[in-house]
C-alpha cells in the first residue's frame, strides 16, 4: 500500500481528518462532534479514503503538539477506523448512515455512485432540479446511463438540457464541487437511507424470491415471536396477487416477457377476477388460447403453480428495476413503489 509521505498532497480535509486521527478517538471525538452534520460528512470522507499517512507528514501536521506525537509512527484512516471514530459521538443509525453514504451505492467517487443509482430513481430527482444542473449531471456519469435517464425526463426538459451540454464549457470546479456536494446531502443520503436501512423492507424482498413452503417456514413462528415486525414485512412484500393492481399498460408489458405456458400455469386456479385482468390485457386470440390451455391441463401439483407465479413476480420487479413498469404492493398511487 502507498505511504502518504509528503504533506503538500493533501489538500485541506485531509489534513483535518489527519490530526482527528491523530488525536486519537476520544479526544478527536470530542472536537469532531463540534462540527455541523455537512461538515462531519465531508471529514469523514477524506478521513476513510487517506490510507497510510507516514509519521513525518502526522509530525508536520501537528508541530504545536510535536513532544506528545513525536514517536506516533504511522496511522491509516480506513472505513474501519472511520466507523470506529464515528461511533464515539454519534449515534448508531447515524454512523451506519453515513458509512453506507461512502460504501454505497457501489462506487468510490460521486459520479460512480450517481452511475449506479436506479435511472428511473434518478429522472425522477433530477426532473425538479433545474437544466444546467442536470446538464452536468449527465456529462459526469457513465454515458450509457445518462442515455436512459433522458429517455425518461418529459420532452421539454430534455431538449433544454441537451442544448445546454452542447453548449458546454469546462465546468468550473467550484461549481461542480456545488452540485456534488447538493447531490450527495439531497438526494445519496435520502437514496442510502431509504434502500440501505430499513430492515423490514430488506426481509421483504428476500422473502419476495423464496419458495412458498420457505416462505411459510419463517413467517409462521415470526408472527408468533414477532407479530408486529411479521405485519410490517407483508405490508411491505409484492406479492403474485399486487399484478392484479397493475395498470393496464404495466400488465401488458409483463405479459409480452412471460411464456404463455407459464402464465397458464400461474393462473390456474386464481379467482376470475385476477384470471380476466390478465386475459382482458391480451388479444382476443392470444386470451383464448390460455383460457383452453388452463382448461386441458387439468390438475396440477401447487408447487408447480407456485414456481410459475413466483417466476413471474421475479420476472416483474425485473422489469420494474430496468424502468419499464411501476409497480404497487397496495394500490395506493402514493406509496408507489419505483425502481
Amino acid at each position: 500500500m502507498k505511504v502518504r509521505s509528503d504533506h503538500k498532497t493533501l489538500n485541506g480535509l485531509e489534513k483535518a481528518a489527519v490530526i482527528l486521527l491523530a488525536l486519537g478517538e476520544e479526544r478527536g471525538a470530542r472536537l469532531m462532534e463540534r462540527l455541523e452534520d455537512d461538515e462531519i460528512r465531508e471529514v469523514s470522507y477524506s478521513m476513510a479514503g487517506l490510507g497510510t499517512v507516514s509519521g513525518k507528514v502526522v509530525e508536520r501536521l501537528i508541530q504545536d503538539f510535536t513532544h506528545r506525537f513525536s514517536g506516533t509512527g504511522e496511522l491509516a484512516g480506513t472505513f474501519d477506523t472511520t466507523e470506529r471514530f464515528l461511533s464515539k459521538f454519534l449515534s448508531g443509525d447515524r454512523v451506519q448512515e453515513i458509512m453506507a453514504d461512502m460504501r454505497g451505492p457501489a462506487g468510490r467517487t460521486m459520479w460512480e455512485k450517481m452511475s449506479n443509482v436506479n435511472e428511473q430513481v434518478l429522472a425522477t430527482y433530477l426532473r425538479n432540479e433545474h437544466p444546467q444542473t442536470i446538464a452536468v449531471v449527465m456529462t459526469k456519469i457513465r454515458p450509457e446511463h445518462a442515455a436512459k435517464v433522458l429517455g425518461l425526463l418529459p420532452q421539454n426538459l430534455v431538449q433544454m438540457v441537451v442544448s445546454r451540454i452542447i453548449k458546454m464549457e469546462a465546468v468550473p470546479r467550484d461549481v461542480l464541487e456545488d452540485v456534488e456536494k447538493t447531490l450527495r446531502s439531497e438526494f445519496m443520503a435520502n437514496y442510502v437511507r431509504t434502500l440501505g436501512h430499513d430492515s423490514h423492507a430488506i426481509m421483504a424482498e428476500i422473502l419476495n424470491r423464496t419458495e412458498k413452503g420457505l416462505f411459510d417456514t419463517i413467517m409462521e413462528p415470526l408472527e408468533r415471536r414477532m407479530p408486529e415486525s411479521a405485519h410490517r414485512i407483508k405490508q411491505l412484500m409484492f406479492t403474485f396477487e399486487d399484478l392484479g393492481k397493475l395498470e393496464p399498460q404495466a400488465i401488458q408489458v409483463l405479459i409480452r416477457n412471460c411464456d404463455t405456458a407459464q402464465l397458464a400455469l400461474a393462473l390456474k386456479g386464481l379467482d376470475d377476477g385476477m384470471q380476466i385482468h390478465f386475459l382482458g390485457n391480451m388479444s382476443e386470440r392470444a386470451g383464448n388460447l390460455v383460457r383452453d390451455e388452463i382448461e386441458l391441463m387439468g390438475p396440477v401439483r401447487a408447487s408447480d403453480v407456485e414456481a410459475a407465479r413466483l417466476s413471474i413476480l421475479r420476472t416483474a420487479k425485473q422489469l420494474a428495476e430496468d424502468g419499464q413498469i411501476l409497480i404497487t404492493n397496495n394500490g395506493d398511487q402514493a406509496n408507489m413503489l419505483v425502481y
